[in-house]
């Protein structure tokens, strides 16, 4: 079946956002390091935006690293850094070739600073495109980005609304996420996207 044909047939979600989990015991039962799950994860998750842009998604969030996610072992940390170090550049540069504009959502400042340095030029890279969005969740908690917008709103002298939140969200400007799809069996948000995800309509994947 075509791509045109699938378009017909099936309601596009605008904005889809992804909780890639269980790569890290994916690769513990075949007896490999958890680092080598987070690499097999970051080549699959290529290929899915390709095809998610491919059928007409405008929009995607991916959760690559919560805010709770750094307090697990300093080695799994570092091997999800070396990764970032290694790939992350050009994988960014292949998916936002079709235009896709970048942009990291989440608190890096809690990252490496030379990992922190990566993420922002690979942003900065797509800073002039537009019509399609991928977003990186790094380092990023839904609690704490809504505390963030609240604070950043009260500053500003502004009443806390609806309006005044979601203008001081990452994600300020692009439509909610319509569908939220986690792998890896666990059924729950984990601190992703809290407010975005209101009227998303939730996918959880057993692979």
């Amino acid at each position: 079946m075509n791509g045109n044909k699938i378009k017909q047939e099936l309601k596009i979600p605008r904005h889809i956002a992804i909780i890639m989990d269980g790569n890290g015991r994916w690769a513990k039962k075949r007896l490999m390091p958890r680092s080598y799950g987070h690499k097999q994860g970051m080549e699959r998750m290529i290929g899915l935006l390709d095809h998610a842009y491919d059928l007409g998604v405008k929009y995607v969030t991916v959760y690559a690293l919560s805010t709770e996610n750094l307090k697990r072992p300093q080695a799994e940390l570092d091997g999800l850094y070396d990764l970032i170090r290694t790939r992350f550049t050009a994988a960014m540069k292949k998916v936002c070739a079709r235009g896709v504009r970048l942009k990291i959502i989440g608190d890096i400042s809690l990252l490496p600073k030379d990992v922190q340095t990566i993420v922002k030029d690979a942003e900065a890279d797509t800073e002039s495109f537009s019509g399609k969005g991928l977003n990186v969740a790094l380092c990023y908690g839904a609690r704490q980005e809504i505390v963030r917008a609240a604070k950043e709103a009260v500053a500003a002298g502004e009443e806390i609304t609806e309006e005044s939140l979601s203008a001081r969200l990452y994600t300020a400007g692009q439509p909610d996420p319509d569908l939220i799809i986690r792998t890896g069996k666990e059924k729950r948000l984990s601190n992703f996207l809290l407010y975005q995800s209101a009227y998303a309509e939730l996918y959880f994947s057993d692979k």
